[in-house]
């Protein structure tokens, strides 16, 4: 049997673990229906044998304590709950627990934020993860060494896994199960948990934040420069100009404070304005394209393909309420 530990780290949510328990333990029972042998030992594992969550209002009885637990074969690591920095420095016995796994060839799978306490144990550096979309910058800050790439649903490299936000997190288990138990009980899963199998990307759930979180003042000018005057035509060298900073000089410091070049933050602010605006209303989408300072039909959809994943009228079909009550 495999034996999978989900951990439960001080100042977890608690979603993600029951969805993992959830998961491993139907998939036994899809096994045991089929005449075959239960594959998955599950157990939660933390630093203590009784750990509270969500101020109180859920404890959790743990299986087993990291001090006893000397071997696993796959550890799951559920997203994080509130300060997200702050729990992430509470849990170093659990980090460490983690990492001394790892190298005992455990294979290790981040859920949502919980990328951030795998992210501390320094096995992410050099690597490929994700995380929600939501948490990007602030992973960006607390982890430069990791390549973080946000539009990913799954990461998968040298038995360390990541899944996007929220719900995408059964998209990872289901990967896992496919890994451990075979197609035929990760179609079962995927059908039972009611998820799309094949879903790579989660670019089209992506809301633009504005990146605001820095003390580079000429920066935020900028930026709010974008932002009330993207229908026109926004150039870098006039803009570094009006703040009186060379254009080399505002562009190195605005990508290191928003993580985007200018032109890119010049896009994204557009294709945000287009979103909206495809889920609000039935206005046509060469109109939209103009209210949103683009000319050419092309590079519109090319450019809000590159940052949403979908062309505009599949974006438009999927999340604007007229479209999908027809």
């Amino acid at each position: 049997m495999k034996h999978v530990s989900i951990v439960i780290p001080l100042g977890a949510a608690m979603t993600g673990i029951e969805v993992a328990r959830h998961v491993f333990t139907e998939v036994n029972d899809f096994l045991i229906n089929e005449g075959r042998e239960p594959l998955f030992q599950v157990q939660l594992v933390g630093a203590w044998r009784a750990i509270q969550l969500n101020r109180g209002l859920f404890t959790i009885q743990t299986d087993a304590v990291v001090q006893e637990l000397h071997k696993t074969d796959l550890i799951i690591i559920p997203a994080l709950h509130e300060n997200v920095e702050e729990n992430v420095a509470r849990n170093g016995e659990l980090v460490d627990w983690i990492r001394v796994q790892y190298e005992k060839g455990a294979e290790v799978a981040s859920l949502c934020i919980g990328a951030f306490l795998l992210a501390q144990t320094g096995l992410l550096i050099g690597k490929k993860c994700t995380t929600h979309w939501k948490a990007a910058a602030l992973f960006r800050d607390m982890f430069p060494d990791v390549n973080l790439v946000k539009e990913k649903v799954i990461t998968d490299e040298n038995g360390i896994y990541s899944s996007g936000g929220g719900l995408s997190l059964v998209n990872l288990l289901v990967y896992l199960v496919e890994k451990y138990a075979g197609r035929d009980a990760a179609i079962y899963s995927a059908k039972f948990f009611q998820v799309d199998l094949e879903r790579s990307a989660q670019l089209p759930f992506i809301i633009f934040q504005a990146q605001k979180e820095h003390d580079d003042e000429p920066v935020k000018q900028a930026q709010e420069f974008i932002e009330n005057n993207f229908r026109g035509k926004i150039r870098v060298d006039e803009l570094a100009e009006m703040l009186a900073i060379g254009r080399r000089s505002l562009e190195r410091r605005f990508k290191k404070a928003t993580a985007n070049t200018m032109n890119e933050y010049i896009q994204r602010v557009k294709i945000e304005a287009a979103k909206k605006h495809l889920e609000a209303g039935d206005r046509k989408i060469n109109d939209i394209m103009s209210e949103v300072g683009y000319s050419d039909t092309k590079t519109f959809r090319n450019s809000f393909k590159l940052v949403t994943g979908l062309l505009p009228h599949e974006y438009r079909n999927r999340y604007n309420k007229k479209m999908a009550e027809i």
